[in-house]
């Protein structure tokens, strides 16, 4: 089976998200592809102190009836700050038969060499990048860190990143949906209408609940 991960604060879940997941899917015949919000972000705290129980709910709202959509609360159930690598290798285990594919946005993946433990990210898994507004990819050796670049190989033909353990980076260009969590959480505070950037449930569900209200 081959299972995408994606994982983000998801604050609020938005459009923007639900595309990158199913172009991914499409791009690598994905079987299922997980949400997994973070508990403790590690490079910056969650904006407004928005509890992981409401951002997984939206999660949850936001995929609910797509095919091959579904979360984990794997990173609040272990504790700790959520680096990708230490949830990757929780995947690892839970899945050793069935082939990990790990999806990031191509501005995260400008940059992962700040990441914790990058280069173990690399051998355990494989890595599906999708093209974000302003941010396209024109030479993905270029992109890749300096420390590892000598570890890869451009497949011709795909322009597919090889790594010598045997994994893969593909490089999924798609149509990019300019939205921000930033941005919506604005919108969502002075009350604007957010149904054109978020599912119509996540809207309501953060009308009702006042998430972002000051």
């Amino acid at each position: 089976m081959r299972i995408g991960l994606l994982g983000g604060s998801f604050n609020p879940v938005h459009n923007a998200h639900l595309r990158i997941a199913g172009e991914a899917q499409d791009a690598c015949l994905l079987d299922r592809v997980i949400f997994i919000p973070a508990a403790d972000p590690p490079h910056k705290p969650v904006a407004g102190d928005v509890s992981f129980k409401r951002r997984s709910t939206m999660v949850s709202m936001a995929i609910a009836g797509r095919p091959g959509f579904e979360m984990s609360t794997v990173e609040a159930e272990r504790g700790g700050k959520s680096y990708s690598i230490d949830t990757i290798r929780i995947f690892r285990e839970l899945y050793p038969e069935d082939e990990l594919f790990f999806i990031i946005g191509g501005d995260s993946f400008l940059e992962i060499g700040t990441w914790h433990r990058y280069r173990e990210i690399f051998r355990v898994c494989n890595l599906i990048v999708v093209e974000r507004p302003g941010c396209r990819i024109i030479n993905p050796v270029d992109a890749l860190p300096d420390a590892v670049r000598g570890e890869f190989t451009i497949e011709s033909g795909t322009g597919r990143l090889m790594h010598l353990s045997g994994t893969t980076i593909c490089f999924v260009t798609g149509s990019p949906l300019e939205l921000s969590s930033t941005e919506i959480r604005r919108l969502a505070a002075a009350g604007t209408d957010i149904t054109r950037y978020v599912p119509s449930d996540v809207a309501a569900y953060i009308s009702q609940q006042r998430i972002y209200h000051p």
